[in-house]
């Protein structure tokens, strides 16, 4: 294999290069039908190459030629058994990672501030979930990530377990001591699943947190578009372990995956691994000095203050979370004030932070707008703000689990208002985004404290979706 090619891409243009004439999907015709629109915004050679499944190009389902090359090349790059090419996301990763290793009814501990895909992951394999409580920080109102100590707590209580799903690093870039924690299941013959949806990059700096796989996980799912250079919706899944039934997380992949797979996101995975071979380590240190110097500047900006360190955990230093309660801001105001006076858009805010990520397509120049920015941002503090309640202490209350979410999935529901569904059984995910996490898990008893969350992110308009009740005056409920 040559490590310094894209064999997908190279099978694309050479099919496109071979000049045979068409009947053959997409539509398009290699943009022959293309609208001008499109035209713009893939371009006329993105175009020709957009084509699947003809002999140059493999069939991701069953590889044997360029795609398998190319997963081949990945997993030698991240030092992986296997990888897997993920185009339906990293949730499908998740859910593929779930369904392979686990059996209906099995026993999985995880923790209460995990993604909603992986409620997706327990719906579709029946599994039984044993939610954990993760460390909290209340300076910031942050939920951190479990410790070894909880993992240690949950093993002696929970010994029948199979696995643990955990992820690491959240979205505030808080990993756990995945090393001992995977030492730990692997003495109680239990598997590390680890969601690394924001970990794509940690493999290539001893600066960041041990990625995963390099730590002894027996699987992880990587977002390799959320910092790193592939398309969006474009993952991998990551396999290395003696404990894993390889050719069935084959089958799994393969029932979760489209059958028609976008080549363009096939190649772009590849391109990115290339771009990783080539320069990561330089890339992605660049990054991380940015990242230091945008955190050194804003300690320096009254009223703002920066997440740095962690007692216990390891931080991802490309995240950058910045606090602006000394300006009598909420996050999401701060936000607003950003995106649309400033031109600067954040990944996400919460009632008290903003979170920035810098990464390897950062310079010196955009660090600087940013941090231009941040100081005019000080011009708008206010006495206005009221804290009403923490933006997630919630999550490490101890879940009263009665359903577990399949079962609440396939059960029958009634429709009550919010303020009426206090002690009842919910039947569906309430999540607000980003970041992702549910607030409520179908099968999960409904507390007075979530309700008075939800209506909090309700005053700040914060993004709601799982609920049928968009505006959430109702919730769905399961009695008898």
């Amino acid at each position: 294999m040559d490590k310094q090619s894209s064999p997908i891409f190279q099978a694309m243009q050479q099919y496109s290069a071979d000049g045979a004439l068409a009947f053959h999907t997409p539509g398009h015709k290699q943009g022959l039908g293309a609208y001008s629109l499109l035209k713009d915004l893939i371009t006329t050679e993105g175009l020709r190459c957009e084509v699947s499944l003809m002999e140059e190009l493999d069939d991701l389902h069953t590889p044997q030629t360029c795609i398998k090359e190319a997963q081949s090349l990945a997993a030698e790059l991240w030092h992986s058994d296997e990888v897997f090419f993920m185009i339906n996301g990293t949730t499908s990763a998740v859910q593929a990672m779930i369904m392979s290793s686990l059996e209906p009814n099995d026993l999985v501990l995880v923790p209460r501030n995990a993604h909603r895909c992986v409620m997706s992951g327990l719906i579709l394999s029946g599994a039984r979930p044993v939610y954990l409580s993760p460390a909290f920080d209340s300076e910031f109102e942050i939920t951190l990530n479990l410790t070894v100590e909880s993992v240690e707590e949950a093993i002696e209580q929970y010994p029948q377990a199979k696995a643990l799903i955990i992820v690491s690093p959240n979205y505030y870039g808080v990993a756990a001591d995945l090393t001992k924690i995977a030492d730990l299941l692997h003495e109680h013959g239990m598997l590390l699943l680890v969601d690394e949806a924001h970990g794509a990059h940690l493999h290539f700096s001893n600066r960041l947190p041990v990625s995963a796989i390099d730590a002894g996980a027996d699987m992880s799912a990587q977002s390799t578009h959320k910092l790193l250079g592939s398309l969006t919706q474009t993952s991998m899944l990551m396999v290395k372990s003696k404990l894993i039934d390889v050719e069935r997380v084959r089958r799994t992949v393969s029932l979760l995956q489209s059958t028609s797979p976008n080549y363009l996101l096939l190649a772009s995975l590849d391109i990115a691994r290339l771009q990783m071979q080539q320069n990561g380590t330089e890339l992605i240190e660049r990054a991380i000095n940015l990242s230091q110097n945008l955190r050194q500047a804003i300690q320096n900006i009254d009223g703002l203050k920066t997440f740095d360190s962690v007692n216990g955990f390891n931080l991802d230093l490309t995240k950058v979370s910045v606090n602006v309660n000394e300006l009598g801001l909420t996050g999401a105001e701060a936000e607003k004030i950003l995106r649309h006076k400033y031109k600067i858009q954040c990944e996400l805010s919460d009632l008290n932070n903003l979170l920035f990520l810098v990464t390897y397509a950062d310079t010196d120049t955009e660090i600087d707008k940013l941090i231009s920015a941040l100081k005019k941002l000080t011009s708008h503090k206010t006495s206005n703000y009221i804290k009403k309640i923490n933006n997630s202490s919630f999550l490490i209350h101890n879940s009263s689990l009665k359903l577990t979410p399949r079962e609440a999935f396939y059960a029958k529901t009634s429709t009550v208002k919010l303020d009426d569904s206090i002690n009842e059984i919910c039947a569906e995910e309430v999540t607000f985004y980003p970041p992702g996490v549910p607030i409520l898990y179908p099968g999960e008893v409904i507390t007075e404290e979530i309700v008075n969350y939800i209506k909090t992110n309700k005053k700040i308009n914060s993004h709601l979706i799982g609920a049928a009740d968009t505006s959430l005056n109702t919730i769905k409920i399961i009695r008898n």
